[in-house]
């Protein structure tokens, strides 16, 4: 890699930086080229020149979000077996990242679904999509654990990652917004309790 390419490519990702920090403390929706600008110090036709455009720009933070909510939450847990132990890590890996402190832990796609609920669009459609693919990603484990028989037979695993995606909507809200210090603990209660309805008896401890 030459000097240039590495040079563009540090700028590039100094800008997806900053647009990642606006986007968790103001919102996608709310990205600006030119507000961006003012806070990386590039001029617009810079920014605009390695984005292309503020739509291109919501999708790239997009992806760099995807890819390290994946490094931190989803390829760890392959390293364990399949099935409730990967269910278990990824739950959570989930919840200790959105109770964190910090707007680098902010989940863009809760905000964003509130943000958008009601409006139609590239952008909608894009965390739309996003979300889907992790309900899938839940559910592909859930599968797996009901194959190797920890999970029982009878479960709906469509059921399961709506309650799953229900608790920790709710950790977000408590920690974000009622900053209650004991949300993960009330979270990790309830997902216990949960997951204890869902197990077969034959992977009883």
């Amino acid at each position: 890699m030459d000097t240039l390419t590495a040079k563009s490519e540090a700028t590039f990702a100094a800008i997806i930086d900053a647009a990642m920090a606006m986007a968790a403390a103001d919102g996608i929706g709310k990205l600006s080229l030119g507000e961006l600008a003012k806070r990386t110090g590039i001029s617009k036709s810079g920014v605009f020149s390695r984005v292309g455009s503020l739509e291109a720009l919501q999708e790239a933070v997009l992806d760099e979000y995807d890819r390290r909510f994946a490094a931190e939450i989803f390829l760890p847990s392959l390293q364990l077996p399949k099935g409730l132990p990967r269910l278990l890590a990824q739950v959570n890996a989930w919840s200790r990242r959105v109770a964190a402190e910090g707007l680098h832990n902010s989940c863009l796609y809760s905000a964003g679904a509130f943000e958008f609920d009601d409006q139609q669009g590239p952008l909608r459609d894009r965390l739309h999509r996003g979300v889907e693919a992790w309900r899938a990603s839940l559910r592909k484990t859930i599968l797996q654990a009901m194959e190797l028989g920890h999970l029982r037979p009878d479960t709906d695993a469509g059921q399961l990652v709506y309650e799953i995606y229900s608790l920790v909507v709710g950790l977000i809200h408590d920690t974000r917004f009622l900053h209650d210090e004991q949300a993960r603990r009330h979270m990790q209660r309830a997902f216990s309790r949960l997951i204890s309805t869902y197990k077969s008896f034959n992977d009883l401890e």
